[in-house]
């Protein structure tokens, strides 16, 4: 672990890398995320997946689906069901700001990470637009080429 001045920093848990390639990322957002005792345990031995997870607004509240947290093995038979339902915590005006925004055609929300930061487990969720398949094939092309021209530039140097 790196400390800073005393305080812990970021340790992050879980990258969805899937959604940088499938989504268009308009705006990101971190919120709090509410956990039972034994989910905490796994989520600092990093077992967690976030691949087809999303979140979503229920009754004005912000909730994450299908993240997959492996039940900790001492956790016996009081450990939660690994594909609940968590509640994600942010300020109401936030909310009601993204639910105004999800009204458009077209955007999602969806986790981009699980961290902690102070101890708290944090996720970072971005407002976000599905790719077509042609949008994907040309970032494909660009990252090519990029590494292409930077292996160029570090050859002749």
């Amino acid at each position: 672990m790196i400390y800073y001045k005393n305080k812990m920093a970021d340790e992050t848990v879980a990258t969805n890398r899937e959604a940088r390639h499938n989504y268009h990322i308009l705006e990101t957002f971190e919120a709090g995320v509410v956990l039972q005792g034994s989910e905490v345990k796994s989520l600092r031995d990093k077992k967690a997946n976030l691949n087809d997870s999303f979140a979503r607004i229920d009754d004005g509240e912000l909730f994450l689906y299908n993240l997959h947290i492996s039940p900790y093995p001492q956790a016996g038979r009081f450990a939660p069901d690994p594909k609940r339902r968590r509640k994600l915590l942010m300020h109401k005006p936030q909310i009601n700001k993204l639910q105004g925004d999800l009204a458009q055609k077209g955007l999602t929300l969806v986790p981009l990470k699980i961290y902690f930061t102070r101890g708290r487990a944090k996720a970072e969720i971005a407002l976000a637009k599905g790719k077509k398949l042609f949008d994907r094939r040309e970032d494909i092309k660009k990252r090519d080429s990029d590494r292409d021209l930077r292996r160029e530039v570090r050859g002749k140097g």
